[in-house]
């Protein structure tokens, strides 16, 4: 039992990290209007908005689709990263209450006898 509360309060803790994480880059890329998603590319042709981009030489990578692209898998990965916090967050309960600590732990204990 205590494998499994340690286990889940670092996974806990870490998916909560990774949310924070993704929050903050999907809003400082909306915020910022993807300006940051071509800062790679040296090229005076590419607008100061990602969503109007456009494919050069340039550039090491395809800027057609890299805002949407971008947005959308953090959004995702945002929401993913939520869910596996609070599941990882319930099996921390779980396990306090095989150890008799936390808020259901008295009646749980009287319902086994």
């Amino acid at each position: 039992h205590w494998t499994l509360l340690g286990v889940s309060l670092l996974n806990c803790l870490l998916s909560t990290a990774c949310s924070v994480g993704l929050a903050l880059a999907f809003a400082l890329t909306v915020h910022s209007r993807g300006t940051h998603l071509v800062r790679g590319c040296n090229s005076s042709a590419l607008p100061l908005d990602a969503r109007a981009a456009i494919a050069t030489n340039d550039c090491p990578f395809n800027t057609t689709r890299i805002y949407d692209t971008a947005l959308a898998l953090w959004f995702s990965s945002l929401l993913l990263a939520a869910v596996e916090a609070v599941l990882s967050g319930r099996s921390c309960l779980v396990a306090l209450v095989f150890q008799g600590i936390g808020p259901c732990a008295h009646s749980y204990g009287k319902e086994q006898v």
